[in-house]
């Protein structure tokens, strides 16, 4: 029984792995989908690379700062063969493969918001540095046993800091690390008038930004669901409150924006953001209000940003993940709480600090990578190559090559 168990364990967190593989597909039909004709390529490379970047990064140092455990070891180990403690089965090389999913998604995040005039191997180095040291401490602090995070939020606040699925671990880390990069870049040349007004820059490709939330959304239900990382952990309850913060986002969004194609997609996500951390404890009622508060929240925020604010995230990844991930670990101490009908365990002090203390750490990340960078070797395309398009000016190739020789057609 004990060897069904652990190999069911396996098969349970492989799934999960590969449906949130899956979902760096969606972060590049998203980004594709929404980035002029002329990046497209680009989007789709960088989050190919970004993902490999993290692996190893994650292979050879992140995993053993956040829980202090490598793989430098045999085989015969590694499958829980030896005396080093791992697992049987190989429990822990898929769980390992499940969590580098995770950590790829943070510069998977922070590509939507630089796209468009970010140089590609300046933000490789980014991406290696982010995943082999920030990410993974604060990884290590709230999911693991590092720097007694944990214990002091209990002996503060009576409860831990509580992110089932990371919307602060991963999507408000990832968000405000993403702020901070753009504000290290700039603003796209010519978003902008001399008087400060807006000029439009509409999206390329609908179907390929609403397919790649829909991919995002599918894989997400591994995102969640996985979290509890054993079939014994699994809840039916994480399924169900993904689900309602997922269309709580939808038609909050949907109202808000009048029909807006962008923004209802992109307010599905903005739920599955919110309700990651709170997903394992709230009522579906609660998880419902939590998604409909990040799809209002997610629109007002990318239009100030982008209006009033003059910040150009691109894809708006500070509004999405940054402020619906802070949002999303600050509600899962409201819903998450008994007399509102959740699971209780929670602790709204320790939300708040835990939540502010992983946006800030972000920032704080993405101001110092992203500015050490461009101090040593820079991290923006120059004004010719951003205007011809960082395709051609970095790949040597346009998305429809077809199309700029009609002869071969």
């Amino acid at each position: 029984m004990g060897a069904a168990k652990t190999g069911g364990d396996v098969l349970f967190i492989l799934i999960g792995a590969v449906m949130v593989l899956a979902m760096h597909c969606g972060f590049a039909l998203l980004e594709a989908g929404t980035v002029r004709e002329k990046n497209q390529v680009n989007a789709l490379v960088k989050i190919l690379s970004d993902f490999a970047m993290s692996t190893i990064a994650y292979f050879f140092v992140g995993y053993a700062v956040a829980y202090g455990v490598d793989f430098f070891a045999d085989a015969h180990t590694l499958v829980g063969k030896g005396a080093a403690g791992f697992a049987a089965y190989g429990y822990d090389l898929v769980k390992f493969f499940f969590l580098a999913t995770f950590a790829a998604a943070v510069p998977a995040i922070v590509s939507g918001g630089i796209a468009e005039r970010a140089r590609f191997w300046p933000q490789a180095c980014a991406t290696l540095l982010l995943i082999a040291f920030f990410y993974p401490a604060l990884e290590g602090t709230v999911w693991g046993t590092r720097l007694g995070l944990q214990e002091w939020m209990t002996a503060s606040f009576g409860q831990p800091f509580h992110d089932f699925a990371g919307s602060v671990v991963v999507h408000a880390f990832g968000g405000w690390v993403a702020l901070g990069a753009v504000l290290m870049l700039g603003n796209r040349r010519g978003r902008y008038r001399r008087d400060g007004s807006l000029v439009a820059i509409p999206p390329s490709n609908i179907p390929f930004l609403a397919l790649g939330a829909w991919v995002l959304a599918v894989g997400w239900f591994g995102f969640n669901v996985m979290s509890a990382q054993t079939l014994e952990g699994v809840s039916g309850l994480v399924a169900i409150n993904s689900l309602m913060a997922m269309v709580g986002g939808i038609v909050a969004s949907l109202v808000i924006s009048r029909n807006d194609p962008g923004f209802v997609h992109n307010g599905a996500l903005a739920g599955l953001v919110a309700v990651c951390a709170g997903s394992d404890v709230m009522h579906p009622l609660g998880a419902l209000v939590t998604g409909g508060f990040a799809g209002l929240l997610f629109v007002w925020a990318f239009n100030k940003c982008q209006i009033n604010w003059k910040i150009d995230d691109v894809l708006g990844v500070w509004p999405l993940h940054g402020l619906c991930g802070l949002t999303g670990g600050i509600l899962a101490g409201v819903f998450g709480q008994e007399a509102l009908g959740g699971m209780g365990g929670v602790s709204l002090p320790a939300q708040i600090v835990g939540t502010l203390g992983g946006a800030g750490f972000g920032l704080l990340a993405g101001l110092l990578v992203y500015g050490l960078l461009k101090k040593t070797v820079g991290i923006r395309l120059d004004a010719e190559e951003e205007h011809r398009g960082a395709d051609l000016a970095l790949h040597q190739i346009s998305a429809y090559p077809e199309g700029d020789a009609p002869a071969f057609r």
